[in-house]
């Protein structure tokens, strides 16, 4: 490990080479919150159906191929996968800005948008999220994912408002640039950045031997397995409450838009609030205990927030929920990223992926028809019970709740990584 690295990790500081990383990856994501906002504003103009069949061209392929992706990220290198996919969408955005600037939006477009942007989806995310594990000392996981959750955020409460202003300007050719602009700048930092630490290869086998042996090891593991199952309730009862079951409550109580908005800025504010503490300090103890505690208290906020007479009282709850999810999400994630066995890091992160799309695609339909059936009030309250139950479970575990966050062991640079 160099001197600069060693002085770094002594000092505290995240390395640089994980800073450029993440900017990169912040900037990406700008242009991807821009761009699908113009993908969703132009089916839009088709109707309904049409829109349905753009958001399902995304999901599908990425649904479908997100194991197949995470295995070949472990066969391959996840650096490698990152540089082709932004190359790829590089070209493709390039292309599509061409075609939409001289046919229009028709729906073939839109939906072969849609697949190649769930394509690349499906290989990107398991090595993209593997790639803090490859670039920082297992102590420091904590802080970088917590760092990169706060850019998350921000960028995605610019992105839709940004989308807007372009979308008007420039249309979905001018998105489309923008997007590609966005995957130039990302794929030069890639160039530049190399892993830190080396992950040796998987022994040759089919991909989708590899993909079969991902969910093997990810279910079998004592920490990982109780981790995914509580990532799976965060994903299916945690994250519909706000964008689905606030809407609801609020025009049942007759709060008003704005009212509801202040609502869900109370839930960031919280949110944000310990992930900061986070990144300032490091973890806040047993990830797996605060994880569990954590999903405990983001379910009475929920909880409060179903049985909440007045804004004010909403807001409340909404900033105990916050803190709630911010300390479940700002250990959880480091939690399973440590955990996870060196020659199955992106098939893991594939499964992590896996879990929380298709609890959060199975969810949203069923909280939003039982809503219309017993009330949001009643179906919100249920979230929020589940949500505490599953934290009691969590804190059941022994391997989870005693876990801790490991020094990581040296290792040799991958692909001429710093050495």
């Amino acid at each position: 490990m160099d001197q600069l690295g060693d002085a770094a990790r002594e000092s505290g500081r995240l390395p640089r080479s994980y800073l450029l990383w993440l900017a990169g990856i912040l900037v990406s994501l700008a242009g991807n919150s821009v761009f699908y906002f113009a993908l969703g504003w132009a089916a839009s103009e088709h109707g309904g159906m049409v829109a349905g069949l753009t958001l399902s061209a995304i999901t599908l392929p990425r649904v479908l191929l997100l194991l197949i992706g995470g295995a070949v990220s472990d066969r391959v290198s996840a650096r490698r996968i990152l540089i082709t996919g932004d190359a790829a969408m590089l070209a493709f955005s390039l292309v599509l800005a061409a075609v939409a600037y001289h046919l229009g939006a028709p729906p073939a477009l839109l939906i072969t948008a849609g697949i190649a942007v769930g394509v690349v989806d499906a290989f990107y995310l398991p090595a993209s999220g593997s790639m803090p594990r490859r670039l920082v000392e297992k102590e420091q996981l904590p802080r970088a994912l917590s760092l990169r959750q706060i850019g998350g955020q921000v960028v995605n409460m610019g992105g839709g408002p940004l989308g807007g202003v372009l979308v008007g300007l420039a249309g979905l050719p001018g998105a489309a640039l923008v997007n590609a602009v966005t995957f130039a700048l990302t794929l030069a930092v890639l160039v530049v950045v190399r892993p830190r630490h080396h992950v040796s290869a998987t022994e040759p086998s089919s991909f989708l031997k590899d993909a079969v042996d991902g969910v093997r090891v990810s279910f079998s593991h004592p920490v990982l397995r109780p981790g995914l199952c509580l990532t799976g309730a965060a994903a299916g009862l945690l994250l519909p409450v706000f964008p689905l079951l606030l809407p609801l409550l609020a025009r049942q109580e007759e709060w008003g838009a704005g009212a509801a908005g202040l609502v869900i800025g109370a839930q960031g504010i919280g949110m944000v609030a310990v992930t900061a503490v986070v990144v300032r300090r490091g973890p806040l103890g047993r990830p797996g205990l605060l994880s569990a505690s954590g999903l405990m208290a983001a379910g009475l906020g929920v909880l409060a927030l179903a049985l909440a007479p007045d804004v004010a009282t909403a807001t409340a709850a909404a900033v105990v929920t916050g803190v709630g999810n911010g300390v479940f999400s700002a250990h959880i994630a480091p939690l399973i990223l440590i955990a996870t066995p060196d020659s199955h890091l992106s098939r893991v992160q594939a499964v992590l992926v896996l879990v929380q799309s298709l609890a959060l695609l199975l969810m949203n339909n069923l909280l939003g028809t039982l809503a219309d059936l017993e009330g949001p009030t009643v179906v919100t309250a249920a979230c929020a019970t589940l949500l505490v139950g599953t934290g009691l479970l969590g804190l059941t575990s022994c391997p989870l709740c005693t876990d801790r966050t490991g020094p990581c062991p040296r290792s040799e640079p991958e692909d001429g990584a710093e050495a």
